[in-house]
């Protein structure tokens, strides 16, 4: 048996964290390495150290290839399950599938009679393609394996752990903090390896960003995009929609221009990938580019011709390889070194997916040249947020937690370092209980439970085991920067929550509570256009912060504030600014309503309020923020 291959330290440092994991718990786990960081390497390790059979899916044939080779260089033989590669083996005890070969054979795979027994490890490659519906086809092999072995192991890897619709696709990371939801299929991401370092230790290639212009008569000529971001785009979560990509480039007189920048750019590099925004649209830049040097891939080219192609690119027959949206995961060409985007991206991954194809490692290349012209607003470094991106100038923000210290990261909106607003809603830490965790689903070291005990035994991780397990439980903490209190028991709950966690009674409906005021003779439903600050004097002559509301018409209703004693500054941060404050958690303590008018830029007026008469006088009794009713909100178009 030759050597295996040498792993570098943070490949080494994977396949001990996912050690660690499977020797204490059963739940689906992810690691997160940056496009060209290895992942093959990691996952042939953990394969060659399992004793229990493994499966190994990827959703592309090109990634089934590339998995199987860097197992046979330990010496090793696996099988191969893959229409598109022409076999159709799973006798071994590591089988290297398609997930869509393997889900229209499940009965091959999930006999508990084999004779090296059922499937004790499951890898996916680029595991964001997971769908949490219970139907798709990674979810459909994962519910057979499990009938024949209910203690399966599950592992995901990934350079971007992030689904649009969904979020971050694992729901705790290692580093403590919370970024999925509590239901996310993948439970642990136990390893993640930032592009940054990657790059700085000379594992990656340098990555040389120029947000592209072409300037023709004076004019500034690329394509804009910013209506989409702003509508349709990430705020919505989703996917653009080809037509209106199609809007913006279709024949626009960028194009020719831009295609000779790329070609001007691109006379001392090796290879050049262009990223189209439609079919369309990749059919015109293919006919600016030269035409023995350059090919078009889509979604409807057929398998073969895609494969040739594919071929003549990689062996530098071609130097211009368009694409729309098919080669952003599981292309590997070292070679190339310069990326031009002419499309939008809906979120920060998939600019990292694109990116990532020319980060590779080469012989003679020394960095990758990325001309964007498409405007992205995306940082190259910067970890998704989770949440989908608000429209206008957001960006992502830290926000300390008040309660535990956690460093949250939220969209939000900076003047200088100050963040004045941000949307968080809950904390994302983790707090470890005191106690020891129990029912920790944990089998004796080399036992024949599961391939993660092997795995552990094998790498010398057994000794770290008690300490990783009994740590105590983590749960995450408890903090709502936004929220809405349940009249009942008094517990904050989501601001969308319907049914409150504390007392389980079903929280009223912000319309309901609005057409129950409409409804009272002394009552007042003001739709807020805006509040005015004004420090002003009693009759008495004392300090006062003066609240004023106004509706589109010029209606009004106020309430006053003092702030002179530490008693009334905490009535005034419980009843006002909790609530008011654009960047709910971060440090605000005025002492004075002159402070409190010279910060305004930093509070939010209500949606709605609503005033009840005693005497003469109106009082303000309910104010409703957030608000996502049926009733038209001041700023709304009619």
């Amino acid at each position: 048996m030759s050597s295996p291959p040498s792993l570098r330290p943070y490949q080494q440092e994977a396949v001990r964290r996912v050690v660690v994991h499977f020797r204490g718990s059963d739940e689906p786990a992810v690691v997160v390495l940056p496009t060209g960081s290895g992942k093959s390497l990691v996952i042939a390790e953990l394969a060659r150290l399992a004793r229990g059979r493994v499966l190994v899916l990827a959703h592309v044939r090109e990634l089934v290839e590339q998995n199987h080779a860097k197992y046979l260089a330990y010496g090793l033989e696996a099988d191969i399950f893959s229409a598109g590669l022409g076999r159709k083996e799973s006798g071994r005890q590591v089988v290297f599938g398609s997930v869509q070969s393997v889900v229209r054979n499940l009965e091959r795979f999930a006999a508990s009679d084999h004779p090296l027994g059922p499937f004790t490890l499951l890898v996916i490659d680029e595991c964001h393609r997971v769908s949490p519906k219970e139907d798709a086809s990674y979810r459909q092999v994962i519910d057979h394996l499990q009938v024949a072995n209910p203690r399966l192991k599950v592992l995901g890897l990934t350079a971007t752990p992030y689904r649009l619709g969904q979020g971050f696709i694992y729901h705790r990371h290692h580093h403590g903090m919370v970024r999925g939801d509590e239901d996310a299929f993948f439970r642990d991401c136990v390893f993640e390896q930032p592009l940054r370092l990657m790059v700085k230790q000379g594992y990656l290639a340098k990555p040389v960003r120029i947000d592209a212009a072409l300037f023709k008569d004076g004019q500034e000529l690329r394509y804009d995009f910013s209506t989409l971001f702003s509508a349709s785009g990430p705020a919505a979560g989703g996917l653009f929609r080809e037509e209106e990509l199609n809007r913006v480039v279709a024949g626009h007189r960028a194009t020719p221009g831009i295609i000779a920048e790329v070609v001007e750019r691109a006379r001392e590099r090796q290879g050049v990938m262009l990223f189209a925004a439609s079919v369309a649209h990749a059919e015109e830049i293919l006919g600016y580019l030269p035409a023995r040097e350059s090919a078009l891939i889509t979604g409807e080219t057929p398998s073969a011709e895609r494969e040739r192609l594919i071929n003549a690119f990689k062996a530098r027959e071609l130097k211009y390889l368009v694409n729309v949206a098919v080669l952003t995961t599981g292309f590997d060409a070292p070679h190339v070194d310069l990326i031009a985007i002419l499309r939008p991206t809906e979120s920060v991954s998939l600019y990292q997916q694109i990116v990532g194809r020319g980060l590779r490692l080469s012989p003679g290349k020394h960095d990758c040249l990325i001309l964007d012209y498409a405007g992205n607003p995306w940082d190259l470094y910067a970890p998704e947020v989770g949440s989908p991106k608000p429209p206008g100038d957001t960006e992502p923000v830290q926000v300390e937690c008040p309660a535990c210290g956690h460093a949250n990261l939220f969209w939000g909106r900076r003047e200088g370092e100050l963040v004045i607003e941000h949307f968080g809603r809950r904390c994302q830490g983790l707090i470890t209980d005191a106690s020891p965790a129990s029912g920790a689903s944990r089998g004796p070291v080399g036992a024949a439970s599961g391939a993660g005990d092997q795995v552990g035994a094998a790498s010398g991780a057994g000794d770290q085991i008690g300490a990783a397990s009994g740590a105590g439980k983590k749960h995450q903490c408890e903090f709502r920067f936004r929220f809405k209190v349940c009249g009942e028991c008094g517990t904050e709950n989501d601001i969308a929550a319907r049914r409150c966690h504390g007392c389980e009674v079903l929280l009223v409906d912000a319309d309901d509570k609005l057409k129950e005021a409409l409804r009272l003779r002394d009552a007042r439903v003001l739709r807020v256009a805006g509040m005015q600050l004004e420090a002003t004097v009693n009759g008495r002559g004392l300090a006062r912060l003066k609240v004023t509301y106004h509706d589109e018409d010029g209606t009004t209703l106020c309430e006053w504030f003092a702030l002179e004693t530490p008693a009334q500054r905490g009535a005034f941060a419980v009843a006002f600014l909790r609530d008011h404050l654009r960047a709910p958690g971060v440090s605000f303590r005025p002492t004075t309503p002159d402070e409190v008018v010279a910060e305004q830029r930093r509070l939010r007026h209500p949606d709605f309020v609503v005033g009840r008469k005693v005497g003469r006088h109106w009082q303000v009794r309910e104010k409703l923020f957030d608000y996502t009713g049926r009733y038209r909100r001041a700023e709304a178009v009619e």
